[in-house]
């Protein structure tokens, strides 16, 4: 398969929801919930502001379901893009709102945050959407502070398996402190919602 084709059932959902299909959003929010809710609420710590944002999100994607492009990658990083951009948005407005309010606090220390949430929300995507092999590679490693020989043995596989597996997995999570806030996505993929 080309690397810019989209799996089959993102071509399948976004035709039925560009078709006004109110089953094909149902089918899309139990695919996608978890994975919204769970990231807005990395960035944003309060249950209710990632209650507005995934309401938000959906919201955007049931009015625009046109703006996905399978040659941006797969419609689940679209979701988490969507879902990291109005999340740092939805911060961003409330920390101004708490710095007019208060006086307290200054736009580098806002910027910084913003950066560790978007930070922090990029990793546990990139953790939830590995490969099961490399994941159990990285959580005994990390959680159960093995060694790559310990986690070799644990997981079956050879001591070059496991060591493949942990640098990885350990190059993927670096990526999410590489990417920067703006400009890294493509066009239509960063703006507010």
């Amino acid at each position: 398969m080309a690397m810019d084709t989209p799996p089959r059932w993102d071509r399948k959902i976004q035709q039925r929801l560009a078709r006004g299909e109110a089953a094909a959003l149902g089918e899309f929010y139990d695919r996608f919930a978890s994975l919204v809710h769970s990231l807005a609420h990395r960035v944003l710590d309060d249950d209710a502001a990632a209650d507005q944002v995934t309401r938000e999100v959906f919201g955007y994607i049931w009015e625009n379901p046109d703006d996905y492009d399978p040659k941006q990658g797969n419609m689940r990083s679209w979701v988490a893009k969507l879902t990291q951009r109005q999340a740092v948005y939805r911060l961003r407005q409330a920390e101004a709102t708490a710095y007019a309010e208060t006086g307290q606090g200054s736009a580098e220390e806002l910027e910084q945050k913003v950066r560790r949430a978007s930070v922090a929300a990029r990793a546990d995507y990139i953790v939830t959407s590995m490969p099961a092999p490399l994941r159990a590679a990285l959580e005994l490693a990390y959680f159960q502070r093995r060694d790559y020989r310990q986690t070799a043995a644990d997981l079956g596989v050879t001591e070059d398996e496991a060591r493949r597996r942990l640098r990885l997995g350990l190059q993927l999570l670096s990526s999410a402190n590489t990417r920067a806030l703006e400009g890294s996505s493509p066009p239509g993929y960063g703006r507010a919602l």
